[in-house]
């Protein structure tokens, strides 16, 4: 594995043009907001473009809409200030961890009481039967966030998906047009909450259609280097026996399952292409990398909906951590060549 060159962080390495690919997962996106804040430390990574769904499409808005307006430093001070915002909205929320998991340092909601009836809820009553709660607490979170004007006109492309519900086809949201609505759609899961409308169409979490999209880094971008940020694991040991373990399983192959078919079908376009012919160049040049996440398949399904600003700031350190050792095994990979093998997947594996 190479290692870091020492003079990296003095900023003599030229910059490299390199998009993200970021995948939603609720307060897991904790963790791409730690891996984030490592990257933007690293002043010759010159980010093009974000893909994001869901919690990653929310960070990805934060981030662009504060590069814009201050650069790398800004934009980390901006991941941090929304992270900590959903924390303080959920303090009082019902849903906590019960005593025994607070006193064995377990992160899970499923000893949770409210959590529990929410779930089997859920299962039995359609959210359009609880009725309207009112405004979402994230909206107020996202206003002030997010600069959705700097967002619209800042350098950083932004690619936001969200699945329409009468068509079941993803539509990808680009910087103008992204509203809090749009971030609140893209994370919107049918079993909890309404499909919020924008422009008059319904929607749901784009992980269903996308989870990131890939395509449009791609067709309108010119790196050549994409970094994913997964949270959801492809692979996962032992067959889950409980309703709930099965309905969690259910949803992660769903939730990967377009971005495998993307990443299936960019790896039979880069075998095909034929750079000599000016046709195909970019498909033939794309660099897959991937920080990995070796905790997403550790961590309760119900965690994702706790907020508590420990579990954030454990997730948020161990995302530093992977980006730390990804630079130190693949940094000099960036650029050069791909370091996540995504022939494997024409090869049935």
């Amino acid at each position: 594995m190479s290692k870091a060159p020492a003079d990296r962080k003095a900023g003599s390495r030229p910059s490299v043009l390199v998009d993200f690919a970021l995948q939603g997962g609720g307060s897991h996106g904790a963790f791409t907001w730690g891996v984030l804040d490592r990257l933007l430390e690293e002043p010759w990574l010159d980010i093009e473009a974000i893909s994001g769904t869901s919690a990653g499409a929310m960070n990805a808005a934060v981030l662009a809409s504060a590069y814009a307006k201050g650069g790398a430093a800004a934009a980390r001070t901006a991941l941090e200030a929304f992270w900590h915002a959903v924390s303080h909205a959920a303090r009082f929320s019902p849903l906590q961890r019960s005593p025994i998991d607070v006193a064995l340092g377990r992160w899970t909601l499923d000893n949770s009481p409210m959590f529990i009836v929410m779930d089997l809820m859920a299962r039995l009553v359609s959210p359009y039967a609880m009725g309207t709660s009112g405004e979402n607490p994230l909206t107020a979170i996202l206003r002030e966030n997010v600069d959705f004007g700097a967002l619209a006109n800042g350098p950083i492309k932004v690619f936001i998906t969200a699945t329409n519900v009468h068509t079941g086809r993803g539509r990808v949201f680009r910087n103008a047009e992204v509203t809090p609505d749009v971030l609140l759609a893209s994370a919107c899961l049918p079993s909890l909450f309404q499909a919020v409308e924008v422009d008059g169409e319904p929607y749901w979490d784009g992980g269903y259609a996308g989870n990131p999209t890939m395509m449009p880094l791609i067709s309108d971008c010119k790196s050549d280097d994409t970094i994913l940020v997964p949270l959801n694991p492809v692979e996962r040991r032992g067959t889950p026996r409980t309703a709930r373990e099965i309905l969690n399983r259910l949803n992660e192959v769903a939730f990967n399952a377009v971005l495998l078919k993307e990443l299936k079908l960019m790896a039979l376009l880069r075998r095909v292409a034929d750079p000599g012919t000016g046709e195909g160049v970019h498909w033939a040049n794309m660099r897959i990398h991937m920080v990995k996440n070796p905790m997403i398949a550790e961590l309760a399904s119900s965690s994702k909906l706790n907020a508590e600003l420990a579990f954030l700031t454990m997730l948020r350190d161990e995302g530093r951590r992977q980006a730390e050792a990804f630079l130190a095994a693949h940094g000099d990979d960036i650029g050069k060549r791909s370091t996540l093998d995504i022939d494997q997947l024409l090869e049935g594996r």
